[in-house]
């Protein structure tokens, strides 16, 4: 996390979005997406509004495109993004996973069927950490202590006792679950603090880092539970003032790294597992561009991992013009507990995720998964809430607004769903279509209005009317 508060990041991605126009085109060959085929019969709508929760609303039916007025209007296209959609989902930290794990059985259960079905949340990419983040119950690394090159006492046994039975139960509700991991820090003696907290990782420790990491990968797949991605360090250009698990990792040194260590030695073990560079801020799409341009680095991966603490999700675009086939993907962002909306702030995170959809972004990642009602266990300095909230006495969980705006998306927008062009400008409305791999269509609205809205919705010689209530996030699907 950076030093933002949950609460200072709402506030700068409301701003900026309003200022920054979401992607219009897809291919650089087209300024005017050509128009999808007219489709019929009825259209099925979700809505989370005043006290309505993804719910049913009444479904809509087709008309002919001459009824569509030319003002209020969003005109969908036929041309598909480069960005097939990977999903959507959230972090397992140690937090998340003690208090999943503290949950009794039957009530536990429910909860991962609730967010990992495919028939319910289906949330199907997640992120994990090696080793301690902020959210967890005590720093530790898988081997402290004094300086071990040979990591002779690298053990994972504190993940056994209830991250790793967290994790293969997800993985047993949704086998297409995808998971990153990402460090925070690297044991404190391979740093020149001699600490996890803050500090720079010495150069005389990439080879043991590379084999640090190969052996995390390895003891969880021996442990059942196969790890899909790694990112090198989570917010490569941050310390976070020694105040939480962190580590400076700077450019020159992450090319070196990926390009002459990690990427060879994932090799050498012969794991499948992919590689997603820098972990943090839009603002670092200039380091983005020029680790891409490593070939040594580009032999190991084209991927990307977004933070939107600072910067503009259309800066992403920056890099896919200069390396058409990177792989963007957003890997960080959560609610703030001490938030008064927390519980109703679905239309500010649905806007959000409209923008990082239309610019490329593969899939969203949000941060802890869950958490108790005071933003707890934590070691560092940020209030920050989960997806869900476990309460600690009642056992009560609460969906945050996060939650529901993602219910927008993880039911609706499948894998390898891609983006479509969806073009107009209506007043407080932000929109994203996409196709489904089955030919299905969905259409995110968001009106982040304090007044309910009229759209129309075209689609070649077709056009659905759409009225939105204040404050609402209404999702589309049709045939």
């Amino acid at each position: 996390m950076s030093k933002q508060t949950r609460r200072d990041f709402l506030a700068m991605t409301a701003a900026s979005a309003a200022s920054v126009p979401f992607m219009k085109t897809f291919s650089s060959a087209t300024l005017t997406p050509p128009e999808g085929p007219a489709p019929n019969g009825t259209v099925a709508v979700r809505l989370t509004t005043g006290d309505q929760r993804y719910a049913p609303s009444q479904s809509l039916a087709w008309q002919s495109a001459d009824r569509a007025p030319a003002e209020d209007t969003i005109v969908l296209g036929a041309v598909r993004s480069r960005q097939p959609i990977l999903g959507f989902g959230a972090a397992f930290t140690d937090a998340a996973c003690y208090v999943i794990h503290q949950m009794p059985e039957a009530e536990r259960e429910r909860l991962l069927q609730e967010l990992f079905h495919p028939d319910q949340m289906a949330l199907s990419v997640c992120r994990l950490c090696v080793g301690s983040s902020d959210y967890a119950r005590n720093l530790y690394s898988y081997d402290e202590g004094a300086p071990d090159p040979e990591l002779s006492r690298f053990s994972i046994a504190h993940d056994r006792e209830y991250i790793l039975p967290v994790l293969r139960r997800a993985r047993q509700i949704n086998d297409k679950l995808f998971l990153l991991a990402s460090p925070w820090s690297p044991p404190g003696w391979m740093k020149d603090n001699d600490s996890m907290l803050g500090g720079t990782l010495r150069r005389r420790y990439l080879g043991p880092y590379a084999k640090y990491m190969v052996k995390f990968l390895q003891a969880y797949e021996a442990d059942g539970v196969v790890v899909d991605a790694v990112t090198p360090q989570n917010e490569v250009d941050t310390d976070q003032d020694s105040r939480m698990p962190a580590c400076l990792l700077p450019q020159e040194i992450e090319v070196e790294y990926v390009g002459q260590y990690l990427g060879p030695a994932i090799e050498e073990a012969r794991l499948k597992t992919k590689i997603w560079l820098i972990d943090h801020n839009y603002n670092l799409w200039g380091r983005a561009i020029c680790e891409l341009d490593d070939e040594r680095v580009r032999k190991y991966t084209r991927s990307i991992a977004w933070h939107g603490y600072l910067g503009q999700p259309d800066w992403v675009q920056k890099v896919l013009a200069a390396h058409p086939d990177a792989e963007m993907y957003w890997t960080e962002g959560g609610p703030d507990i001490t938030d008064p909306k927390y519980l109703v702030d679905w239309t500010k995170w649905s806007r959000l995720y409209a923008g990082i959809l239309r610019n490329g972004m593969r899939c969203i990642i949000g941060w802890n998964l869950a958490l108790d009602e005071n933003g707890k266990p934590n070691v560092g300095p940020f209030p920050c809430g989960g997806l869900v909230t476990v309460h600690t006495g009642t056992r009560e969980i609460t969906r945050s607004g996060q939650y529901w705006a993602f219910a927008h998306y993880s039911r609706a927008l499948r894998r390898a769903a891609t983006i479509i062009p969806s073009d107009g400008e209506v007043k407080d409305i932000h929109h994203v279509a996409a196709e489904n791999p089955d030919g299905t269509h969905a259409l995110v609205l968001t009106n982040t209005g304090a007044a309910g809205q009229t759209v129309w919705i075209k689609q070649g010689k077709s056009a659905v009317e759409a009225s939105l209530p204040p404050d609402s996030v209404a999702t589309l699907v049709w045939s």
